[in-house]
């Protein structure tokens, strides 16, 4: 590599690394906010949302990492042409072509990276998120214990503690069962535990609440009467809480690129999706690397036309913020038509294929040669007075 395309390469991912931080880190912060509201809601421990966070920086950093491409190569380009870098490298004979092709390194490096994101880590990220929701669903314990809030740990259940000892202690418990509506039980107690059991020695121990010294009201809506027992100690049954099976189901983006391509029906019998649908997300995690390459293009070759002009290349910039909504808009317009059928997947690279065509026709149009206008001289005024 010449060392002009060093240098180029070199300052395109500094740039680079700038923008894609200052992006993950606003994107990374909103999801954050909400992961946070809703773990420690539930009862979550700081591990749990540091473990959460972590897990979803893989899909932030795909979200991203094309809005840094391109405005790297923007910002890049646009100080190259200020400093008359460019201008001097154009006049020892350097072709837009010629100086396309550090940027084209940029582009396929960027391509890579989000090549390893699409089809490794995002699905892996996504799988292991489902997996932790299934077992948090299932954790109807951590949800419980959580002190002077009104919980809802299942649909038509509401539970109430009004302090938690460090020994373990539920101090007032309340506890609400309206699953069933034409029984309606309510539960409390000055005491309860929170305690691990199995009838069965070789089945796993399922958590049970033992109220002690409480109350347990039963209302029936058919006849309209209410039934209260005192009672000294009552085991209630917390595993009935959790809902659903205990299968993980997964969805396509959890799925790996070789299975949604290699057998899309059984991808789509698996995940209960479309065919099409597992298709476009094969296929749509090859486009997302081209379209890295085709925004530093689009990036650096708009910015090539256009003549000098002391109010700087803003209307260049705009331009080029034009071209990418267009190909995103064609993005947009190609989904749809694949995840109804499959067979028409080829459609899903007229995005990227159109980019680069846009880029090299700017290229073209920057490379073709300049021919300057001259004037006529105007003519004596002896000579018109003659004529």
């Amino acid at each position: 590599m010449a060392r002009f395309d060093r240098y180029i390469l070199s300052q395109l991912m500094m740039l680079f690394g700038f923008f894609a931080l200052v992006l993950v880190a606003i994107y990374w912060i909103n999801s954050a906010v909400r992961l946070f509201d809703q773990l420690i809601a539930d009862g979550q421990s700081a591990a749990v949302f540091l473990e959460y966070t972590a897990l979803t920086l893989p899909n932030v950093i795909r979200i991203t990492l094309p809005m840094a491409v391109f405005a790297a190569a923007v910002y890049v380009t646009n100080r190259l042409s200020t400093d008359s870098e460019l201008v001097v490298m154009q006049a020892t004979g350097f072709s837009p072509w010629r100086l396309a092709r550090p940027v084209l390194w940029f582009g396929a490096i960027t391509a890579l990276m989000m090549s390893i994101l699409t089809h490794f880590l995002v699905p892996m990220s996504h799988a292991e998120i489902v997996r932790r929701n299934q077992e948090i669903s299932r954790n109807v314990t951590a949800r419980m214990l959580t002190e002077g809030t009104f919980l809802h740990p299942a649909s038509n259940i509401t539970f109430y503690i009004r302090a938690i000892d460090a020994d373990g202690a539920l101090h007032d418990v309340f506890l609400s069962d309206r699953r069933d509506p034409e029984e309606v039980q309510t539960y409390t107690a000055a005491r309860a535990y929170l305690v691990n059991a199995a009838e069965d020695p070789d089945a796993d121990p399922e958590p049970k609440l033992v109220m002690i010294d409480g109350l347990a009201q039963s209302l029936s809506t058919r006849s309209n009467r209410l039934y209260t027992t005192h009672f000294q100690d009552f085991a209630y049954d917390v595993g009935a809480l959790i809902e659903g099976s205990s299968e993980i189901r997964y969805g396509l983006r959890d799925l790996s690129t070789f299975e949604l391509l290699g057998d899309p029906q059984a991808a789509a019998l698996r995940t209960r999706e479309d065919p099409g649908r597992a298709i476009q997300e094969g296929h749509g995690r090859i486009t997302q690397a081209l379209l890295c390459l085709v925004a530093a293009m689009i990036g650096f070759s708009a910015l090539q036309v256009g003549g000098f002009s002391r109010f700087g290349v803003w209307k260049q910039i705009v331009f080029a913020i034009g071209l990418l909504v267009v190909v995103k808009f064609v993005e947009g317009s190609v989904t749809d038509p694949v995840r109804k059928d499959g067979a028409l997947w080829p459609i899903l690279y007229l995005p990227a294929l159109i980019g680069v065509v846009i880029s090299a026709l700017l290229l073209w149009w920057a490379a073709r040669p300049r021919r300057l206008r001259r004037r006529a001289p105007p003519a004596a005024p002896g000579l018109e007075a003659a004529a």
